[in-house]
């Protein structure tokens, strides 16, 4: 009987062609990979898919927030767009985002699982858990870094601190160009290290510079092609050279110099004082110690201390960037502000929250380039956790059980000139984000 079947099967494949098995094997794919894509009916509008890789090569990494915005002038304030094999609903304005994600949060709590993300973080830390984890760790996050103040320093006396040092590293410059890029980063950094770590690292140091390096990269390299691809075919691109490679990499490098920062912070630690926000946290990972069900644990910390630098470093640097190159392209505006700062703080008193209702022009601008300057085009995706329908359409909950909806914000195209748009009024701030 055996040798039969082999008889036959010999037949079989002689009487093939190399070139139809290829043929009949990308038709088969072809049309498995149109299965899973279908979308159900009355599901947002979005642009044709290619096959295997979706809508991907239609999104240009450089200006990616600039095609969507193509997008949604053509299919409206919601549509479709399948990043890879990850079917996504991209929603723009107010009134549909807070539909989404306040009136209608519940079935938006969650976050997707990416490969790279799985790669990267595992799922854990601030941005990207979800459930009891998520709740656990922002809960604690949230209290700890409101004491934080740390009870010798408030954040806002960190910040006027470090803003004095970055002040005098700019005077040594002489007036003469040179790219802030870093020096921001530094700065910004400090104050994230002051409450984690307990301390401030020197301008100058090279192992800060290459973590801050490391960091400007991690960021970056999530946005390449490849890294996209990775998503799509994680088991082939895993064995692949490229800029993916690179970023597991630097992550590997980053959770390193976090572990050894606890390690040290454990040599000297004393139970009975909180010096900074890892010490708070070794507090609740003793508080929890036998609690199989906790997710305090030291692997959870780094990957919190991580989304902590990198949520707070990137944004506000990038922030800080727009508004001096906003200030250059406007002088005019750069005049009226430092005429403000000088009749209410004069050139001795540091800027503070208390000054806020003192300067509404200065406050208006700040807005205005948080406005203009877009830093996140791209919201941190969410998961349709239960059918849901929004706008009039219908989000599943999953994709015929493979493929999980998700949901992105994008914010709406950037308005007019810096200058038509500021406004010598501190209520300015409540329509910037989505005017």
């Amino acid at each position: 009987m055996l040798e039969a079947l082999s008889s036959l099967a010999a037949a079989l494949w002689a009487a093939l062609r190399p070139g139809t098995v290829l043929l009949g094997t990308l038709a088969f794919l072809l049309f498995v990979d149109f299965m899973k894509r279908r979308h159900p009916k009355n599901y947002p509008p979005g642009p044709p898919r290619l096959p295997f890789v979706g809508n991907l090569l239609q999104l240009d990494p450089e200006k990616g927030h600039l095609v969507l915005q193509e997008f949604m002038k053509k299919y409206g304030n919601i549509f479709s767009l399948d990043l890879g094999s990850f079917p996504s609903i991209l929603l723009t304005g107010l009134p549909l985002i807070k539909e989404a994600l306040v009136h209608q949060g519940q079935n938006f709590s969650n976050r997707p699982v990416v490969p790279l993300q799985e790669r990267l973080i595992n799922n854990k830390g601030l941005i990207m858990s979800s459930g009891q984890l998520w709740k656990e760790q922002r809960r604690f996050a949230l209290t700890t870094l409101r004491n934080f103040g740390l009870g010798k320093k408030s954040l806002e006396e960190r910040i006027q601190e470090e803003a004095s040092y970055l002040i005098q590293t700019i005077r040594e410059e002489n007036g003469q160009p040179f790219d802030p890029h870093f020096t921001i980063n530094n700065a910004v950094s400090n104050i994230i290290c002051s409450i984690t770590f307990g301390e401030r690292f020197d301008y100058q140091d090279d192992q800060f510079q290459e973590l801050l390096r490391m960091l400007d990269e991690v960021l970056n390299l999530q946005t390449s092609v490849c890294c996209q691809f990775y998503n799509t075919f994680p088991r082939i691109m895993n064995f692949l050279p490229g800029p993916h490679q690179a970023l597991f990499s630097n992550m590997e490098k980053l959770k390193m110099f976090v572990a050894r920062m606890i390690e040290n912070h454990k040599r000297d630690w004393n139970p009975a004082e909180a010096r900074d926000f890892i010490d708070a946290y070794l507090q609740e990972i003793e508080k929890h110690k036998g609690d199989a069900a906790s997710s305090f644990r030291e692997e959870n910390l780094i990957y919190n201390t991580l989304d902590l630098f990198l949520a707070g470093t990137e944004t506000t640097s990038t922030a800080l960037r727009w508004g001096l190159l906003y200030m250059a392209l406007n002088p005019e505006i750069q005049e009226k502000v430092q005429a403000e700062i000088d009749r209410v703080l004069g050139q001795s008193q540091q800027p503070s929250t208390a000054a806020r209702e003192s300067m509404p022009y200065t406050n208006a601008v700040i807005h205005e380039v948080l406005r203009m300057g877009n830093v996140i085009p791209l919201n941190v995706p969410r998961e349709v956790t239960v059918d849901t329908t929004l706008a009039g359409y219908h989000l599943p909950k999953d994709l015929q059980n493979i493929i999980k909806s998700v949901v992105i914000d994008v914010l709406k195209e950037n308005g007019n000139s810096c200058v038509k748009h500021v406004q010598a009024k501190a209520e300015f701030s409540l329509l910037a984000p989505w005017s």
